[in-house]
C-alpha cells in the first residue's frame, strides 16, 4: 500500500498524484475527495481503464453524487459509465446501555414527521436513555451509521446520461431496491439503536426527511 499526501504549495496536487499513481499501475486507488472537475475527470478515466477507484463527495443522499459530478462538469457519458455503486451516510447516536429503558410516550409529532405509520409501530416498543453518570446525562453514548446505497443499472445510466434531475434518479433507485437514509434510520429506531428525535435531527439537518 502506497500513501501519498496533497501538498498544493509546491505543486503536489490530487490531480497530478493521481497520474503519478496510475503509472504504477495499482489495483485500487482511493482518492479522499473529488473537489473539482480536473480531480474527477482523472479518477473516471482511471476507473474507465480498468482500476477501482473509491472516493467521497459531498450530497445530501446518494443519487445526488450523479448530478454533483455533471454540475462539476463531467460529461454525463463519462458518469454513466464508470460509477458502479454510490453509498450515502450519517451518524447518528447510540442509546446508552446501562441506562436504556422503554420509550412510554414518544411525541407523536415526531413519528408523524418521521413518516411512522401505525403499522409500523404495531406491537414494537421504542427505546430512550434517561441519563446516567456512564453517558454523563444525555442518555446517548456511541454511534452508528445510517446508510442508502444505490447500485448502478441501465435505467440509472440512461437517466445520468439524459442528465436527469435529482428527483428522477432517486425515483428510479428506490424503485430498483434502494433504502434510504430514513428509512434505515427508522430501522434502527424500531430495533431500539437510537431514538426517534436522534433520528429526525440527522435527516432534517440534511433534508432527507421527505425521501
Amino acid at each position: 500500500m502506497n500513501q501519498c499526501q496533497v501538498h498544493e504549495e509546491i505543486g503536489l496536487t490530487f490531480a497530478r498524484i493521481l497520474r503519478s499513481m496510475l503509472r504504477q499501475a495499482p489495483n485500487i486507488i482511493l482518492v479522499g475527495e473529488i473537489r473539482d472537475r480536473e480531480v474527477g475527470d482523472v479518477a473516471i478515466q482511471a476507473a474507465l481503464t480498468g482500476h477501482l477507484v473509491f472516493s467521497t463527495l459531498h450530497t445530501n443522499d446518494a443519487p445526488s453524487a450523479i448530478t454533483r459530478l455533471i454540475d462539476m462538469g463531467i460529461k454525463p457519458f463519462l458518469v454513466a459509465s464508470s460509477i458502479q455503486a454510490i453509498m450515502a451516510q450519517r451518524l447518528i447516536r447510540v442509546i446508552c446501555s446501562e441506562c436504556k429503558t422503554e420509550y412510554k410516550n414518544p411525541d407523536k409529532r415526531v413519528l408523524k414527521l418521521l413518516g411512522f405509520t401505525e403499522e409500523e409501530l404495531e406491537g414494537k416498543t421504542l427505546s430512550k436513555g434517561v441519563g446516567c453518570q456512564r453517558c454523563k446525562g444525555s442518555g446517548y453514548r456511541g454511534r452508528v451509521g445510517i446508510f442508502e446505497m444505490v447500485t448502478m443499472n441501465s435505467q440509472l445510466r440512461d437517466l445520468a446520461f439524459k442528465k436527469a434531475p435529482t428527483v428522477e434518479l432517486r425515483a428510479v433507485a428506490r424503485a430498483s431496491g434502494m433504502r434510504t437514509l430514513l428509512e434505515d434510520g427508522k430501522l434502527k429506531v424500531l430495533e431500539g439503536v437510537t431514538t426517534p428525535e436522534d433520528l429526525l435531527r440527522v435527516t432534517q439537518a440534511e433534508g432527507v426527511t421527505a425521501a
